[in-house]
């Protein structure tokens, strides 16, 4: 999991994963994250066929009362469960590895001659290197850590002119 407090993560995907396995539904991400003064639990979920509200509504059901029984995080938090939607950000290993060969987004912490975005075809991940086919049919090879994200790319403006 991705972002927030590693430990206070880990113990909610203990708490969560066995529900959201019994509902048919993979989690993507947890991020526990500080917005202003409000804390916000996220449980992104994912599914063969993409994910439904229905989905997400089942899942907050499934697993709030559990959550407060266990109280993993000490504090009060607001509980967002959804779809890691369209642009999904590729956070561990195995998201890198499930989607080589998919179209991706990629910015920079430092640039590269100016230039932080990059777009192109993911073409391998190994052991935290990215390589990234761009347009041109040039690559571009980067370590993970220097990366500020990677997300999926789907948009395509041929599908709103059909």
């Amino acid at each position: 999991m991705a972002s927030g407090k590693g430990n206070t993560v880990s113990r909610v995907y203990e708490i969560v994963a066995p529900y959201a396995k019994e509902l048919g539904l993979d989690i993507w991400d947890i991020r526990f994250v500080k917005e202003g003064t409000d804390w916000y639990l996220r449980i992104f979920i994912d599914k063969e066929g993409g994910v439904s509200i229905d989905d997400c509504v089942d899942l907050t059901h499934a697993v709030t009362k559990p959550l407060d029984e266990a109280d993993p995080i000490s504090q009060s938090y607001t509980l967002e469960v959804s779809s890691p939607g369209v642009e999904r950000e590729l956070v561990t290993d195995r998201h890198f590895e499930q989607s080589v060969g998919e179209k991706v987004m990629l910015r920079l912490i430092r640039p590269i001659e100016k230039v932080r975005d990059f777009s192109g075809t993911l073409r391998a991940y190994e052991s935290g290197v990215i390589t990234l086919e761009l347009p041109d049919g040039e690559e571009l090879t980067v370590n993970k850590k220097d990366t500020s994200y990677v997300k999926l790319d789907d948009f395509n403006i041929n599908d709103f002119n059909n």
